[in-house]
């Protein structure tokens, strides 16, 4: 499905500002795009460096960063500043209403849930309500996609209050267990698209 008609939100990579507003010689100042198979290594460098301090896991392993940026690049957002990525989310489409172990590795292209795998920022930006400023982007983004009803992701304990300032709902505990890490479950109910396409240009 194309996401061209998001173009409030965010800018698909392969798309250019049209000539008359690029500016000779620089690169954005701050940009916001969908990631590709090309920016993997990238995400990975910030996700290792975040989570593996904290948890000792990573949420996606490089070959599965690669695997969704393959399969649904549409469903990632990148922010850029000066060329250089500074955070980002992956997300992939779900088809339950519960998350199961099969969600760590699976993108259901008839789904109407996003999965949110994984939200880092790197390092040197943190501290900056970065992380919340990308995700209100990436929620009002998915408004724009008529095919999605709902985002859900699962968390430590200690982040339940970070998304819950998102908007965020704690369904319970996950079922999902990755070595000695439990998870909390939350949803966030995607409402308002026909009012979100007239007024943002989807």
């Amino acid at each position: 499905m194309s996401v061209v008609s998001a173009l409030p939100f965010l800018r698909p990579h392969h798309m250019s500002p049209s000539p008359g507003r690029q500016r000779r010689h620089t690169l954005p100042a701050s940009e916001f795009r969908s990631l590709s198979p090309e920016d993997a290594i990238s995400v990975f460098e910030i996700e290792r460096e975040a989570f593996i301090s904290v948890s000792g896991e990573c949420p996606l392993h490089l070959d599965e960063v690669r695997h969704f940026l393959t399969l649904c690049p549409e469903l990632s957002l990148g922010w850029f500043e000066e060329g250089r990525l500074v955070a980002f989310i992956i997300g992939s489409l779900w088809d339950q209403d519960r998350l199961t172990m099969d969600a760590l590795t699976l993108h259901k292209p008839n789904g109407n849930t996003v999965h949110i795998h994984v939200l880092a920022v790197h390092r040197t930006f943190r501290q900056q309500g970065k992380g919340s400023i990308l995700m209100w982007r990436y929620l009002q983004y998915l408004r724009c996609l008529p095919y999605v009803r709902c985002a859900v992701l699962m968390c430590e304990d200690f982040l339940v209050p970070f998304y819950q300032k998102s908007g965020f709902k704690v369904y319970g505990p996950s079922k999902i267990t990755v070595g000695p890490l439990a998870f909390i479950e939350m949803f966030y109910h995607v409402r308002g698209h026909a009012f979100m396409r007239r007024n943002s240009g989807c």
